[in-house]
């Protein structure tokens, strides 16, 4: 592999690559060989799976060549490689495999140099050297031979003063009276003279075979790691300055080839003389690109987002100020038209929200991004006029725009428009990160899109299977409330119910376990059932049998509780019967609690065969029935009892309220409520008094 590998890179004249098997017992590709650069450099892909959106694993999933063209292009496609490696080179992977068997692929890189498309005779090239090397790893499977990691090819270190050539050359580099050090592809030291070692404030001796960040205290900062890894990457002279206490500006100037770097050390003027000036105290301090740390940190907030609001709240209040711009808009597209989705920056939201409800086929900068997924940068007013004349993008008193296309999971979901108040230029690399940071914001959108609409599913699902309103009989009041769990699909099986038959009203309270699709839909089917059974006339315990046969006939396997009542405000009572459901409680009109200690039988769905006897319990004129689930009062390390004996006493300190602010009472003081580790319903009846 090793062989096979140097061959093609040299055919290609590529300065880089990895061969990679497939593990024989999962789908896993594991780095095998490197050669050209450290295997660090690829140290989070040593072993990725084969659903893993980067290009390598894609070539071997798909059978074909993936082509990465630059780094706007890797940042686009493929965000998670663009932030580790913000750099420019082009890429191609491919697949090793046979017409019957796939045991790896390879990438390749070329310097940003190279022509953003790959030619005929590379794509040539590199396929028969795949094809070749398939075959041979092929008779070493016959041949029942473990294929193995093998060493990685490196170029050899570039040696001392002794390796330079004749004695004259060492003196000469000796007598320059700037430093010199060259560097291997490791970024060790393996050469300084004199000079270097002054500049730096380190002996010769104590800088050979370390990392100059490493071995030299005021270079430890990996910002000037990060320009050794973009000059070997990029194979582009790369230049920085860097300050040596107490006040000392020195340049660096990195030259890289294929073998490691040459580093030139100079003193450098002052920062302030290099821009003019020392910035005044009232001068906006220059804007700078994001670093990577700034993205990654910007990823895992974006990960935290839940809906899309939350998101376009997040890139206002994250991304914007760190890359300098003053007004986001994020857009999206359903039913073949442009909407926006969220805004910020803008002191007339009416000059975005016209853009809501654009066809598609419009031709605007915002739909050509999101139709063609390919970013679009404008620098000033008269770029953005010439392109699109009769739409010229979004309100006036901007200057600049970068409008970022959303892609995840190969398709676009949106649109996110940076504005900008000044003209502004957009360089390759800022370019780069912000299409990187598009795809990270592409992500967090399609997850939030996904949620919004799942939670509005969940809730007008459980809005269809709730009553809308309650209709209680002549002399009854009521009140209701349900909560959904806070995990989950925010969607349960508690239920209840107000049946207004006559002569008699009937109410019912129950939870079917779960909170989720099937107990909500189990739940509309018993809620069904029961004002059937009493619609026809059941008495409350045939109306509770009838209920438990008709869950045990659907076959769900699983349970419920239940408590109904009917209701008989003319005499002044209520017949109630149990299922497994915590006991009501009743307020008399003097204010005083009891929990109702009822009979009752098992939960629904248990046995087929079970009763439910009945008690009745007197409803006098300004009584209270509370009723709820188990959600109310049942919350971890909590015992039962006392929740009950809270429960108590927070309904007869507080149950002279109008019904509707008692029921919001007892639901904002319940600590188990407020947790909602399950859900919540909760069903008041209160008898009125005569006059």
């Amino acid at each position: 592999m090793s062989l096979a590998l140097a061959s093609m890179m040299e055919e290609v004249h590529a300065h880089s690559g990895a061969v990679y098997l497939l593990a024989a017992d999962e789908p896993v590709l594991q780095m095998a060989v490197t050669a050209g650069l450290p295997r660090a450099f690829a140290a989070p892909w040593e072993r990725v799976g084969l659903s893993a959106p980067i290009p390598v694993a894609e070539a071997a999933r798909d059978r074909r060549l993936v082509w990465v063209g630059g780094e706007e292009d890797m940042a686009r496609r493929y965000p998670r490689i663009a932030v580790v490696l913000p750099y420019p080179f082009a890429l191609a992977a491919l697949p090793v495999a046979t017409a019957d068997t796939l045991y790896g692929a390879v990438y390749v890189t070329w310097p940003g140099a190279h022509p953003t498309v790959l030619s005929d005779r590379e794509r040539a090239s590199l396929t028969s050297a795949c094809d070749r090397l398939a075959v041979r790893l092929e008779r070493e499977a016959r041949k029942n031979r473990a294929l193995r990691a093998e060493p990685d090819l490196l170029a050899a270190p570039a040696g001392t003063a002794g390796s330079l050539g004749t004695v004259e050359a060492a003196r000469m580099v000796a007598r320059l009276p700037y430093g010199l050090a060259s560097l291997d592809l490791h970024g060790r030291v393996a050469f300084a003279n004199a000079a270097a070692a002054e500049l730096l404030g380190v002996h010769v001796d104590d800088l050979l075979g370390t990392q100059p960040w490493v071995s030299v205290p005021w270079l430890n900062d990996p910002m000037y790691e990060d320009h050794y890894r973009a000059a070997l990457i990029s194979q582009h002279v790369t230049s920085f300055v860097a300050l040596k206490p107490p006040g000392d500006w020195l340049s660096f100037r990195m030259y890289p080839s294929t073998s490691g770097l040459t580093t030139r050390i100079s003193r450098a003027r002052p920062v302030a003389e290099m821009v003019g000036a020392a910035p005044r105290a009232d001068t906006a301090p220059a804007h700078r690109l994001v670093t990577i740390s700034q993205v990654l940190s910007l990823a895992g907030a974006l990960t935290e987002a839940v809906g899309v609001q939350d998101v376009v709240q997040l890139v206002a209040d994250e991304v914007v100020p760190a890359v300098g711009s003053q007004a986001l808009v994020v857009l999206g597209s359903c039913g073949g038209r442009l909407h926006v989705l969220g805004h910020r920056g803008f002191d007339d939201p009416r000059l975005v929200e016209r853009f809501d409800g654009l066809p598609l086929a419009e031709r605007t900068p915002g739909t050509h991004v999101l139709n063609t997924g390919v970013p679009a940068f404008f620098e000033s007013r008269q770029q953005l006029d010439r392109l699109y004349p009769d739409h010229g993008g979004l309100p006036d008193g901007f200057a600049a725009w970068a409008y970022l296309p959303l892609i995840a999971s190969g398709r676009p979901v949106g649109t996110c428009v940076l504005a900008y108040t000044e003209p502004h230029a957009f360089p390759a690399d800022e370019r780069a990160v912000l299409t990187s940071l598009g795809g990270m914001i592409a992500q967090a959108l399609e997850r939030a899109l996904l949620y919004d609409a799942k939670n509005q599913l969940a809730h007008g699902l459980q809005a269809a299977l709730l009553p809308h309103s309650l209709a209680p009989p002549s002399g009854i009041e009521a009140a209701a409330r349900y909560l959904p769990a806070m995990h989950g699909m925010e969607i349960g099986g508690d239920f209840y119910d107000l049946v207004p038959t006559r002569p008699l009203a009937a109410a019912v309270i129950g939870d079917v376990q779960g909170h989720n699709v099937t107990a909500a839909g189990l739940m509309g089917q018993i809620r069904t059932g029961v004002r059937a059974f009493t619609t026809v006339g059941q008495a409350p315990e045939e109306v509770m049998r009838s209920t438990n046969r008709l869950l045990i006939d659907f076959g769900a396997d699983l349970f419920a509780s239940c408590l109904y009542l009917r209701l008989d405000p003319g005499r002044g009572r209520a017949v109630m019967a149990r299922a497994g459901h915590p006991p009501p409680l009743l307020r008399r009109p003097d204010g005083r609690v009891r929990v109702l200690d009822l009979a009752g039988g098992p939960l629904l769905g248990i046995d087929a065969e079970a009763t439910y006897p009945t008690t009745e319990v007197p409803l006098a004129p300004g009584s209270v029935l509370a009723l709820y689930t188990d959600g109310l009062v049942e919350s971890p390390g909590v015992d039962i009892e006392d929740a009950l004996v809270g429960l108590g006493e927070l309904l007869a300190e507080s149950g002279d309220q109008p019904l509707d602010k008692l029921a919001d009472t007892l639901v904002r003081h319940s600590a188990a409520a407020q947790e909602r580790v399950d859900d919540v319903a909760v069903l008041l009846l209160r008898a009125e008094a005569d006059g």
